[in-house]
């Protein structure tokens, strides 16, 4: 109330004065005031103190409507925010100038991204009548017509601080004798509640997101752990069922096979999902597993591997190097009448470490039976771990099989050597 008694008693004293201020000066150039002003002088004065009470009554309502209360700052021309964005200076820069072009009746936009500097003319319009000023309102007799936006984003520690100023486009005297009816007001509150919404809005795609990671993620480790509830029971019936026949025909290789079945089941214990394995534990699970099948295969199966001692320290994704040998070994040698060889090499590159699962078996024909799970599997954890970080790639063998090769990030010195 106080605040609202000041700012009209301010406005009509300085329109008073300036009436008082051109009576003198009339009187001291032409005379004529000894027997007081003449009447339509007084008219005239009486008339636009009647409206500039009026004006001012009505800009305090207007502004008490948009911010809920009225105080020096709300019923104040010229407003003044601070806004921190939560996003580094450029994409805040961008989600600024933004909010600023969709505000209505903008013109003149001057956007300056190397600065951090948005500078904009807006027109004002009468909230009630929504067209310009009416020039019989002595509140709009000094000839702006426009309030001016200027927005200044300072660069933080992975934020952007925003300035917001919204002002009319003349000089800050002309603040005695105006009011903008609380355009500027409405003008600043649209920018800060603009800038919230595209904050909000980014925080819940990102959540979003995250969301269907998580679900990505766990619906990948659901199919590949059924993947192995469905194909370990068969290798280790088939593994007990070799051991057990071995026993009486050659204990030798039976304590040989049941060493490497311990040994494969040792490196398959469950591990945390997010948690990586190395290259070496991914390597001495599948040599335990080629091993079990030389015993059963015989001469069918060769293997030869290649993997230096540096690169093994690598963090490797548990499981995806003993899907490349399940594959090769199924859709490979198995089918193949005479068997053949695996190869497991590793090299360092540039953009991390190659390891290649080879085989020269059928290769890719109308024949195989895989369903690809194995293989889908691979890139959506890949994917999950890494993002564009990894890749996999499976290819033709030359002159007959398949090629499989995982890259992952991990620079490892003096691995490019032993490739």
């Amino acid at each position: 109330m106080i605040a609202s008694l000041f700012f009209i008693t301010r406005i009509v004293t300085a329109w008073f004065l300036l009436f008082m201020l051109a009576a003198m000066l009339w009187s001291g150039l032409f005379g004529g005031m000894q027997d007081g002003p003449p009447w339509p002088a007084v008219l005239v004065f009486l008339v636009t103190m009647a409206l500039v009470l009026t004006g001012a009554f009505s800009h305090v309502r207007r502004v008490r409507l948009i911010a809920g209360k009225v105080d020096a700052g709300t019923l104040a021309n010229r407003q003044r925010r601070q806004v921190e964005i939560p996003f580094e200076a450029g994409e805040a820069f961008d989600l600024v100038d933004a909010a600023i072009r969709e505000l209505p009746r903008t013109e003149e936009i001057e956007s300056a991204r190397d600065s951090l500097q948005v500078r904009a003319k807006v027109q004002r319009i009468d909230p009630y009548s929504n067209k310009s000023p009416s020039r019989f309102n002595p509140l709009a007799w000094l000839g702006n017509k426009r309030n001016q936006i200027l927005a200044t984003v300072t660069p933080g520690e992975g934020a952007g601080s925003l300035l917001l100023i919204c002002e009319p486009e003349s000089p800050a005297w002309s603040d005695w004798f105006k009011v903008d009816d609380g355009t500027n007001l409405e003008n600043a509150e649209a920018i800060t509640r603009a800038i919230t919404r595209r904050v909000a809005e980014r925080r819940r795609s990102e959540q979003a997101s995250v969301r269907q990671t998580v679900t990505e993620k766990e619906l990948t480790v659901a199919k590949l752990n059924l993947l192995h509830a469905q194909v370990e029971p068969h290798f280790l019936y088939n593994t007990l069922a070799s051991a057990q026949y071995l026993t009486r025909s050659d204990p030798q290789r039976a304590d040989e096979m049941l060493g490497n079945l311990i040994s494969y089941l040792r490196h398959s214990l469950p591990r945390t999902e997010d948690s990586l394995s190395t290259l070496g534990e991914e390597l001495e699970r599948a040599r335990a597993y080629l091993e079990i099948l030389q015993i059963r295969m015989g001469a069918r199966l060769n293997l030869q591997i290649d993997v230096p001692a540096p690169l093994q320290a690598v963090p490797f994704p548990a499981m995806m190097l003993q899907t490349l040998v399940e594959n090769a070994i199924k859709h490979g040698l198995e089918p193949k009448p005479g068997g053949g060889t695996i190869w497991i090499l590793a090299r360092s590159q540039e953009q991390g470490v190659a390891v290649t699962v080879a085989d020269d078996g059928q290769g890719f024909n109308a024949e195989s039976s895989g369903t690809g799970i194995g293989l889908k599997n691979v890139r959506e954890r890949l994917r999950l771990v890494y993002g564009a970080a990894a890749g996999f790639a499976i290819v033709a063998n030359f002159p007959s099989g398949v090629a499989a090769t995982i890259t992952v990030p991990g620079a490892i010195d003096g691995g490019a050597d032993h490739a």
